[in-house]
């Protein structure tokens, strides 16, 4: 299955009365954050500024699927205009209008169930820029936090290492070799394996995906729960 949750689902922003998930984005990073969102139905922002200390709620109907991440390094003009240095959503604009973070990105996967179970994971599959960690308010079931919290930017391969050291790539991304992304011949779980690279970042946060077909031990259930997804959180102690 890998860890992509995108199913269309465009026609569920038609239904009325749905019940609605919490998304809640918290920065404490010691600089500012700019969240992408894709996802189905669009939800009230697709980018924004997060300030240091600050924090945003999202209200998404049952069957959204999508995701979350943060871009950092960022410079955007008075009309919206601009870049960022990771994560970049290639829209130009604060607004990532319907575009996906380039690689490297952390990612927070989310797809919420009509009248059943959510699906939710944290995936460095597209490689890593920044700590993440999401945590389920209220719901039923296993409901278990997810993320990785640990600086896999200090621990980054060199071969893999972006300059200037914010983010750390994936050996798909670095290398392009169909074993690393799980292409071709790789294409399935039986063939595609983690790789040496993909273990540093399962070693590091072993709750994640590291590779496509990481679903057994990285993609998390809940029913009926609300989400908060922190940048930067603090480390266990």
């Amino acid at each position: 299955m890998a860890s992509l949750f995108f199913i269309s689902l465009t026609f569920l922003s038609f239904l009325k009365g749905a019940t609605c998930a919490t998304f809640t984005l918290i920065n404490k990073c010691d600089y500012t954050v700019w969240p992408g969102i894709l996802g189905s139905p669009k939800l009230d922002s697709t980018g924004f500024e997060l300030p240091k200390g600050s924090s945003r709620s999202f209200q998404a109907p049952t069957g959204w699927s999508g995701r979350f991440w943060g871009r950092t390094g960022c410079t955007f003009d008075t009309s919206g205009h601009g870049s960022c240095s990771t994560a970049d959503c290639g829209s130009s604009q604060l607004e990532c209008n319907g575009n996906s973070a380039a690689p490297p990105a952390t990612l927070a996967e989310f797809t919420l169930g009509s009248g059943s179970q959510d699906f939710y994971d944290v995936s460095l599959v597209d490689g890593y820029n920044l700590p993440m960690l999401v945590e389920v308010n209220g719901g039923s079931g296993e409901c278990a936090s997810t993320g990785c919290v640990a600086d896999l930017n200090r621990k980054c391969p060199t071969e893999l290492r972006v300059e200037g050291g914010g983010a750390c790539r994936s050996a798909c991304e670095a290398f392009g070799n169909p074993e690393y992304c799980c292409s071709g011949a790789y294409s399935s779980p039986s063939t595609c394996k983690p790789s040496t690279y993909s273990q540093v970042f399962k070693s590091a946060c072993p709750k994640s995906y590291s590779y496509a077909f990481d679903d057994a031990s990285s993609t998390f259930t809940c029913t009926g729960a609300d989400y908060t997804i922190t940048f930067c959180p603090s480390l266990p102690r």
